[in-house]
């Protein structure tokens, strides 16, 4: 059976952090998110920080009313951001860590080291209607945690994995492999996304099983040049051919130990 389509979030906080640079009005994100779901975005992702550095609230606000798709609201676990949530509902909550003085997020949720506290807040949000997600690293005891926390899914942290090259890279890939294996036999939904770019994209998109990938900085990069349609429908063109040539190289694997069982058994 031929899996779901690998869904794209794009991540809009980059136009606001272009904004906020001059405190003007423009560029808008709320704007960018209609051009980028008319290019074929399954979603739009923002990360509303408690700094404020680029996501503002009207953003948040005009985004859930009118999105023709969904919001994914990346957010701290602070007590105003969750009664935040809770008054807006948004589709999908996306609980992270969060630094005032990192440029970017800089690795996944200790969720094991925070439990209690995560888990309070996957109740609240659930209550309020919003499938929560929460942003690990690909290692057993943050997945095992993020399932025992009540979370349906996780974003696996790529960040590692978009750093290197080489047999590094493959070593992360294998990582996230199997991090994703062990989130689907919890019966977690598994998304990834962070350095996510136009070069490594294919090869996590072949992660099998995985539900969506959540990308921001390269599309927006790419928007300066070709524009936003084009960027956003690039970067899902790549996300769907990774994730079809993954179910090739998945066939083929299982034909293969096929085929060896069935020779096996003939020499016995």
């Amino acid at each position: 059976m031929h899996p779901p389509r690998i869904l794209l979030g794009v991540n809009i906080d980059h136009i606001a952090t272009l904004r906020q640079a001059r405190g003007t009005r423009y560029p808008d994100p709320v704007q960018a998110a209609l051009l980028a779901e008319e290019a074929g975005a399954d979603g739009i992702t923002v990360h509303l920080r408690e700094d404020r550095r680029h996501i503002q609230e009207r953003d948040v606000r005009l985004l859930a009313e009118l999105l023709n798709t969904r919001m994914n609201l990346e957010m701290a676990v602070t007590e105003e951001m969750i009664a935040l949530a809770e008054a807006l509902g948004p589709a999908h909550v996306c609980l992270v860590p969060e630094k005032r003085e990192e440029l970017t997020t800089e690795g996944g949720l200790d969720v094991a080291g925070s439990f209690e506290a995560i888990a309070a807040a996957c109740r609240r949000l659930a209550a309020a209607g919003c499938e929560v997600s929460l942003f690990i690293d690909p290692e057993p005891a943050q997945i095992e945690a993020a399932a025992r926390a009540g979370a349906p899914v996780i974003e696996l942290h790529t960040g590692a994995y978009a750093e290197v090259t080489g047999e590094a890279a493959r070593r992360e890939h294998a990582r996230l492999a199997a991090a994703a294996e062990m989130a689907h036999e919890l019966g977690l939904t598994v998304n990834a996304g962070h350095g996510l770019n136009y070069h490594n994209v294919e090869a996590i998109a072949a992660l099998p099983g995985l539900h969506e990938l959540n990308i921001g900085h390269a599309i927006i990069a790419r928007a300066l040049f070709v524009g936003l349609k084009e960027a956003v429908a690039e970067m899902k063109r790549l996300a769907i051919a990774g994730q079809e040539a993954g179910f090739v190289a998945a066939l083929e694997e299982h034909d293969h130990d096929h085929d060896h069982d069935e020779e096996a058994g003939c020499c016995r």
